[in-house]
């Protein structure tokens, strides 16, 4: 009896077409129901590497195409980085399962300087987020931060090419791709706190699809679920798409949920910074709360500001 076919969408980066494998290959262990088909596709994001992205200034830059093929049904499931996936989806998608977080930090490579705090006054740095540039900046205002774009093996090559003295990437991508070897530290939270959802696996459906909800739910783990809802509902409430310098990390400690998040100004200057705990349930709600708290502090006269200087 022929097994039935479940399409799955991919961006088609090394990284992305790693994920989704790793998504296929888990289900395979759990059910053998199925057979299994990678339908790449590239997206908006990935084709223009010219613009820095807070520039190009649209949600969704990763995941719109793959939105569109579940929409019409070209594909069953779409496997995602939860870092990039808006807070607001289209109307009959939904995230319905998220794997086990891997290492959410970011790290920094340098073939010349053994760590972040040996780098020299004006060492020139590549990172393609705002979030990172914004907290980097306030822990060293002297560094010359350049915008750097593509994918993994793209931002690798262009350090050597454009005399980079080191960058900043997340740990996942680097060592999901085996390339741990090449890291030359780990930054402490202190120094850059993670991305909305970073080192997650996402996998978004269709909502009415029972079939496809019930076979991805075999991979959701409910820890990282809920860190991520609670992070997730902290940026809905800021308003911040993955191009403003929010950032946020969740945590499961003791039977509560810690949950700490920042909003930082482009120039380093100002991060405004605070956590809460709470029950696990109420992971949404701490992420409002939260987001109240920074507001209250200032952060929406600092989401303001940028987003003026992103339009201007």
């Amino acid at each position: 009896m022929s097994k039935k076919k479940i399409k799955v969408g991919s961006r088609d980066s090394v990284l992305a077409m790693w994920q989704t494998q790793f998504v296929i290959d888990r289900l395979l262990e759990l059910t053998d129901q199925y057979e299994f088909e990678i339908t790449s596709l590239k997206t908006k994001g990935d084709k223009i590497l010219d613009v820095a992205l807070s520039k190009i200034g649209d949600k969704g830059l990763f995941t719109k195409e793959l939105e569109a093929g579940l929409l019409c049904g070209r594909i069953d499931f779409a496997v995602h980085s939860m870092k990039d996936m808006p807070t607001e989806l289209p109307e009959g998608l939904q995230i319905s399962s998220m794997l086990k977080r891997h290492n959410p930090a970011d790290v920094l490579i340098s073939e010349r300087y053994a760590s972040f705090a040996a780098l020299p006054e004006g060492a020139k740095v590549g990172t393609s987020s705002l979030r990172r540039r914004a907290q980097l900046l306030h822990a060293r205002p002297d560094l010359d931060i350049h915008d750097l774009r593509g994918n993994l093996q793209t931002r690798m090559r262009k350090m050597k090419e454009q005399n980079f003295d080191a960058i900043v990437l997340a740990a996942a991508g680097v060592e999901r791709l085996g390339w741990q070897d090449l890291i030359t530290e780990e930054l402490d939270y202190e120094v850059c706190l993670p991305a909305v959802g970073q080192g997650v696996i996402g996998v978004e459906t269709r909502s009415d699809d029972e079939e496809i909800l019930k076979l991805v739910q075999l991979v959701n783990d409910k820890a990282t679920t809920l860190c991520v809802q609670a992070e997730r509902a902290l940026q809905r409430h800021l308003e911040g798409g993955c191009q403003v310098p929010i950032g946020a990390y969740a945590y499961l400690e003791d039977d509560l949920l810690q949950l700490e998040g920042l909003v930082g100004s482009l120039d380093g200057k100002t991060i405004i910074r605070n956590r809460i705990s709470g029950v696990p349930a109420q992971c949404e709600q701490m992420g409002s709360q939260l987001a109240q708290q920074l507001i209250a502090q200032g952060a929406q006269a600092v989401l303001d500001t940028i987003r003026t200087e992103l339009n201007s």
